[in-house]
């Protein structure tokens, strides 16, 4: 009891529990307020009950002392929260140099747990610079994992834990995977187990704890979420081959093949989410999954999984002698336009080896295809690889070329010149691929051969008005939505691992080039309504009658550059059809691609009219 305060007591003012209170809010004690923080007593008056308190946000606060008691709370002169009031160079050196004890000290004085929010509260603004504190937690979360000191939570919303020190390194990473409380957060902690898995299996007992709690954990989200499920899987089978302890694994556990079952109607999605390091291991589960229909699923999946998803199933059924079915699956996705950009670029990279055999000029067309597709939709580009293979590959044009009928050569300069996907340099250095691979393309960049009203693009009325309000709504809508969309994902900081802000100036290139292109062709348009067209052979303005080869006949409507409708059977006098049939006359043959397999077939002119 402070000698002040004990003279009252003895001389019956106050009572010895009253005594005993006072003596805590005395000079030199320390106090904590929820609005100024802490605080040291400096000085008081029992005479008049009043108290002087230096807090952290208020220095020489008054206060009564009935209302400092209810008010503020005792701190302990070894508590944080003392020592940034009497020491707070000191801490803040130790922030510098230490930030593992700065925080861990920090944890101690909130009784060993605290939300992240309470820890910002204590430490930034005071013992680090409210200006360089993120980019000091983010160093400091780094150092406290790999410490073991604290249990460091994925999501915000989740404790720090301060661990008892006779906790060894091994119990703090299975402690950490069972306290994660999200799918990729399960994942992270095993990884981190998987690095360290000499040390956890070290301790008897302990790497089938851990395998206990991943199997509880992929059982929960067998159906929740199937990719993480298949990556604890996948993750404890490694670990436990890598230290042979499968043993450690429960007869009962969980198993990929299991996995696969559940996820069968959206493995595509699922195994995209899967880190690539473990996709082989999960593919070698489809025999068991999957049993005799197993070579069918993982091809289903072949199109539209990622590149090293595309390596692995064809390493798998390579090794397996299926490859004849992998060729058969290609062909036929080839031409229905039907593989992703990773599996064209597989099929492009091994093309002198594993695709040799499906290897030929459709391919072109289908990247083409693809990356334009890819350049007009809204959201971040999915073929980027694809398309810098195209530019990057000095050979592929010209391996692509190789063996192609002129007429074909001719499409493929074409569909490659009015292509969106490309800027205009890399458009012409692909362009002067094509012309050193096929001399006879040249005319088409040059001009030779061709008068000056070939340039023109031939369309109609309500195509012209289509791409004039698509101009209209991009310069003043989209354009200057995506400026805006750049502006506040900058906002966000960290333009490195910004994702919205790297998807929307990917997609300012996008609409920059659809500009151009726009501006170009608008240029070029001249609107027409058809009329009077020469039916003395197919022409812009016919409708063409074919009888097909083997039976049954097509009927097609030639128009505008802008005016192809598939399921009204009309087609553009640009288009690979409009260019084989332009200029024949009844009774002429020609060789033309069906619109719905792909496949060449002969056709003859049977009758022409005019629209």
């Amino acid at each position: 009891m402070h000698p002040d305060v004990a003279k009252l007591v003895e001389a019956g003012r106050i009572t010895e529990a009253v005594g005993e209170r006072l003596s805590k809010i005395a000079p030199g004690s320390f106090r904590i307020h929820k609005n100024y923080g802490g605080g040291i007593v400096t000085d008081w008056d029992l005479f008049n009950g009043k108290v002087t308190i230096d807090f952290e946000k208020e220095k020489g606060k008054v206060m009564g002392l009935k209302l400092a008691l209810e008010k503020t709370e005792p701190v302990e002169a070894n508590d944080l929260r003392a020592h940034k009031v009497d020491r707070l160079d000191a801490l803040k050196e130790l922030g510098e140099k230490n930030p593992v004890e700065l925080v861990a000290r920090t944890i101690e004085s909130h009784g060993g747990v605290m939300t992240m929010d309470q820890l910002d509260a204590e430490l930034c603004g005071s013992v680090v610079a409210e200006g360089i504190y993120k980019k000091w937690w983010e160093k400091t979360k780094k150092a406290l994992r790999e410490s073991k000191r604290v249990s460091v939570p994925t999501k915000r919303t989740d404790p720090l834990v301060l661990r008892d020190e006779s906790t060894g390194p091994g119990e703090a990473l299975v402690e950490d995977l069972d306290q994660a409380r999200t799918p990729k957060g399960r994942v992270k902690a095993l990884e981190a187990i998987q690095r360290e898995a000499p040390l956890v299996a070290a301790t008897e007992g302990l790497l089938a704890k851990a395998f206990d709690i991943v199997n509880d954990a992929a059982l929960k989200l067998m159906k929740l979420a199937p990719a993480q499920s298949l990556e604890l899987i996948s993750l404890r089978n490694e670990i436990a081959q890598e230290v042979k302890q499968e043993n450690a694994i429960a007869e009962d556990a969980p198993k990929l093949a299991e996995v696969l079952q559940v996820a069968d109607g959206n493995l595509s999605e699922d195994l995209n989410q899967v880190a690539a390091a473990r996709l082989k291991r999960i593919l070698e589960a489809f025999p068991a999954a999957f049993g005799d229909d197993w070579v069918k699923k993982v091809l289903s999946v072949f199109g539209r999984i990622s590149s090293r998803g595309v390596s692995e199933i064809a390493k798998l059924l390579n090794e397996q002698d299926r490859t004849k079915e992998l060729d058969s699956h290609i062909t036929v996705a080839l031409s229905r336009h039907a593989l992703g950009p990773d599996a064209l670029a597989w099929i492009c990279r091994e093309r002198k080896k594993g695709s040799a055999d499906v290897f030929d000029g459709s391919v072109g067309s289908v990247i083409l295809t693809v990356l334009e597709q890819d350049s007009l939709d809204d959201g971040p580009r999915r073929s980027g690889r694809l398309g810098n293979l195209l530019l990057d590959d000095k050979e592929l044009i010209a391996d692509l070329l190789d063996g192609m009928e002129l007429n074909d050569v001719r499409n493929f300069a074409r569909k490659l010149l009015a292509s969106p996907a490309f800027p205009d340099l890399d458009r012409k250095s692909l362009m002067a691929r094509v012309i050193k691979k096929v001399p006879e393309t040249q005319e088409m960049v040059t001009g030779e051969s061709q008068s000056k009203g070939e340039d023109t693009l031939l369309v109609s009325f309500e195509s012209l008005d289509r791409r004039k309000a698509e101009y209209e709504e991009l310069v003043n809508k989209r354009i200057p939505g995506n400026v805006k969309e750049i502006s506040i994902a900058r906002a966000h900081g960290d333009l490195r691992e910004n994702f919205e802000y790297h998807a929307a100036k990917q997609m300012q290139t996008v609409l920059n080039s659809r500009k151009n292109d726009l501006e170009r062709d608008l240029e070029r348009a001249r609107p027409t309504d058809f009329k009077g067209a020469d039916t003395t052979a197919v022409n812009i303005g016919t409708m063409v009658r074919v009888d097909i080869e083997g039976g049954g006949e097509r009927s097609m409507t030639m128009l505008g550059a802008w005016d192809a409708d598939p399921d009204k059977h009309i087609i553009s006098y640009l288009s690979e059809i409009g260019q084989v049939l332009l200029g024949k006359a009844i009774g002429d043959t020609a060789k033309i691609r069906d619109t719905d397999t792909e496949e060449l077939i002969t056709v003859t002119i049977a009758s022409i009219e005019a629209v």
